[in-house]
């Protein structure tokens, strides 16, 4: 797909509307992310040099600065987009689901915007997709409403189950123990424990304060004088490190197929049993009882004593 071909001159006007210096953004990063908004726009089109530059100005330019800013790691971006971003989110994920179940994938959302290096060493976030054309918040809305919807569609999907399959189905008690979840538990904990062990240990004591010892993120962050959309950030990064950990140790040192990977995974976070993090983490005990659930497997949203 052709590029539109934008002046350099133009560029850096834009660069300066955006007010992209204050997070010492690189202005190829910006003029890269322009090009790909203005080629997103004008798709098997050759617009004109005034028609470009009337698009790129009506842009959200300072938002585009942002997002450029986080998908390359600055911290100080960083801390304006969760200090700006996430009340609005958490609104927006009430008007959804007025439970709360919503805010469960608005902080998972961190995790894929931050992004993790791939094995070219590129960074790939979320923020990638995001081309200014609205302001970041309609945009990050509009993502967190169509996670919701799909979830939604999922849980459709498992509860359209035929009727007369359920009602041949012997009738098991709910407290009967499942061999295979048990299985699944025990095999999972392994891997996670040898996961864990491979961490650095500020990424496993910041796991263990938040996860086992129940500290909120403003709290781990006064222990480890670190900003809260930093420790947010390193814990999202850390679950998704753990996770690709933990699918490896059970491929190759438990020998699982990857369908039989899928279905312990899943068939753990359904329900955990009797992982316990604290023991997991070090700290000898499960962590302090809360009224919260906390569980690394999905997001900061929900808080337990169990993986």
């Amino acid at each position: 797909m052709r590029s539109p071909q934008i002046d350099d001159v133009l560029i850096r006007r834009l660069y300066d509307r955006a007010r992209a210096e204050r997070w010492h953004l690189p202005i190829g990063v910006l003029a890269e992310a322009l090009h790909a908004s203005a080629t997103r726009r004008f798709a098997g089109e050759d617009p004109g040099a005034h028609e470009l530059e009337k698009y790129l100005e009506s842009l959200h330019l300072e938002d585009l600065a942002v997002a450029c800013a986080c998908a390359t790691g600055n911290d100080a971006a960083w801390e304006h987009f969760v200090r700006e971003q996430r009340p609005l989110l958490y609104r927006a994920a009430d008007v959804l689901d007025p439970s709360g179940g919503a805010r469960e994938l608005a902080d998972s959302l961190y995790a894929d915007l931050y992004g993790l290096k791939d094995r070219g060493g590129d960074r790939q976030s979320l923020f990638g997709y995001f081309h200014g054309r609205s302001s970041l918040t309609t945009w990050l809305r509009s993502v967190l409403a169509q996670r919701h919807i799909d979830r939604l569609r999922a849980q459709r999907r498992v509860e359209s189950l035929p009727d007369d399959e359920a009602a041949v189905a012997p009738a098991t008690s709910s407290g009967a123990a499942d061999p295979d979840r048990l299985r699944y538990a025990a095999l999972v904990e392994r891997a996670l424990q040898r996961a864990v062990s491979r961490l650095d240990a500020r990424d496993r004591l910041r796991l263990a304060c938040y996860y086992a010892q129940d500290l909120t993120l403003a709290e781990v962050g006064r222990l480890l004088r670190e900003h809260e959309a930093t420790v947010s950030r390193h814990l999202a990064r850390t679950r998704q490190a753990l996770r690709k950990d933990i699918e490896r140790e059970l491929r190759v040192g438990e020998g699982l197929g990857e369908a039989q990977v899928a279905d312990c995974l899943a068939s753990v976070v359904e329900d955990a049993g009797p992982i316990d993090l604290g023991r997991v983490l070090g700290t000898g005990e499960g962590g302090k009882e809360s009224g919260r659930d906390r569980s690394m497997g999905r997001g900061e949203g929900r808080r337990g004593h169990q993986a």
